[in-house]
């Protein structure tokens, strides 16, 4: 028997994490996810476990033992911080959690707030026994740092404390309205992930006055230079395998199908979807190229001061297939050797693409938990471009899917615009569906995994 969760409950408890503004502009000292930590633990009780490797940087941990020793483990992972915002670009404001035309607005509405609070909801009625247990453990995993690459969060976890968040199945995000195909509507699936592959590239010169520039080396001109070439530069294209396995089970028609397959067609297919829909070819050009994205550049102390120093921090993204070696031969076609080797480029990050293959009792329950709240159980195994937590659980073997269930109300393009972006905001009815399809996976999942 499923547990109802009420909607108005997940958006009570969406409404006060957003407001506790746990903001990661990505130093140690912010984030201050220990609000949110406080915020599930009046909400849940005691949790089994809580780390804070920097002051203020919480997460935290409960526990439903499971009945059967040796049965697998599920873990609910959500995240309690949220990316920075420009106040302007808003239309409300963006931490008070307003609520209009049946939506809940605010930072970390949709990334991912919306299902933090919907997992918690679901776990609260195992810890109180009004949901049964399952064969194994079932855990909920409130964690810090996700916005800025996990180190402080999830990746500190798995490789400081492995024994206490170890679990074979892991629920997560990210979790996107469902796209019409030929067959009908289906869910897309979080199966796999593109690889953050972060670089700082630097510069050095040597200063001297602005108002006599001759003879000094300005180290911003060559470093402006080789950013603008990366960033106008044409992306490398791949068809992936697991782009193929979602356009596939899509299905959105053979003439676009064929084009959004082929490495010939794919950027012509871009534009075309960009027409009507920005926010989904963004998302299509993302999942079948090796994108550059340059976002932040620093030189100079002051105006009339010739610079010696210029960084760039330079957001990379790799596919399923692709190595560092592809970056660094990007690098190099785009700005030429000379170029490269006269600059510093400085390895921040570098996670392989990975991914879950789409079968096993964890896939068939998000199946049948949506056949019961849908009426369908069509599924695409997707490819996302972002990076999330699930990336560090995979890595210890454990199998990793996002999912979420979204009303009609926002489509597919717009809701990802909508990650790191301005107005995020979900519907209450989208909180209710997530949290019915999120309880009846628990407990589907538990049935199949009772032998």
């Amino acid at each position: 028997m499923t547990t109802t969760v009420p909607a108005a409950e997940v958006a009570d408890l969406l409404r006060t994490l957003i407001r506790n503004r746990c903001v990661n502009d990505g130093t140690p000292d912010s984030g201050h996810e220990h609000r949110s930590a406080a915020t599930l633990t009046s909400y849940l009780g005691e949790p089994e476990a809580r780390f804070e490797p920097h002051p203020g940087r919480v997460s935290a941990l409960w526990r439903v033992p499971g009945t059967r020793p040796g049965a697998p483990r599920l873990l609910l992972l959500g995240h309690t911080d949220v990316v920075p915002v420009s106040e302007a670009g808003w239309s409300v404001d963006p931490f008070e959690a307003v609520e209009r035309d049946g939506f809940i607005w605010g930072r970390g509405a949709v990334d991912m707030l919306n299902q933090t609070a919907s997992m918690a909801a679901v776990m609260r009625r195992h810890l109180t026994g009004e949901a049964p247990p399952l064969p194994g453990d079932l855990l909920f995993l409130a964690v810090a740092d996700e916005e800025a690459g996990g180190k402080l969060g999830a990746g500190h976890l798995t490789e400081h404390h492995w024994e206490q968040v170890a679990s074979e199945y892991v629920l997560t995000e990210i979790g996107a309205p469902m796209l019409a195909g030929a067959e009908g509507p289906g869910l897309p699936v979080t199966t796999a992930e593109k690889g953050p592959h972060w670089r700082v590239v630097r510069a050095r010169g040597v200063p001297g006055h602005g108002s006599q520039p001759y003879g000094t080396a300005n180290a911003l001109v060559p470093l402006a230079d080789a950013i603008a070439r990366l960033g106008d530069a044409p992306m490398p294209v791949l068809i992936s395998d697991e782009w193929r396995a979602f356009v596939e089970a899509w299905a959105p028609g053979p003439a676009l199908a064929a084009r959004l397959l082929d490495p010939d067609l794919i950027d012509g297919a871009v534009e075309d979807l960009a027409a009507d829909d920005p926010g989904f070819a963004r998302w299509v050009h993302a999942c079948t190229h090796l994108t550059v994205s340059p976002n932040t550049l620093h030189a100079g102390v002051k105006a009339n001061v010739v610079p010696d120093a210029a960084e760039a921090e330079v957001d990379v993204r790799l596919l399923p297939g692709q190595e560092t070696s592809d970056l660094l031969d990007h690098f190099r076609k785009v700005l030429g050797p000379d170029a490269v080797d006269d600059l510093e480029i400085v390895e921040v990050e570098s996670s392989v693409a990975g991914g879950s293959a789409p079968e096993g009792p964890l896939w068939e329950a998000i199946g049948d938990a949506l056949e019961a709240v849908a009426g369908h159980r069509r599924m695409l195994p997707t490819l996302i471009p972002v990076a999330t937590d699930a990336r560090y659980f995979r890595r210890r073997g454990s199998v990793a899917y996002g999912t979420a269930v979204f009303d009609d109300r926002v489509g597919f393009g717009d809701l990802l615009s909508m990650f790191h972006g301005h107005d995020e905001r979900v519907s209450e009815a989208s909180l209710g569906l997530t949290a019915d399809h999120l309880a009846r996976t628990v407990a589907r999942f538990g049935e199949l995994t009772e032998a």
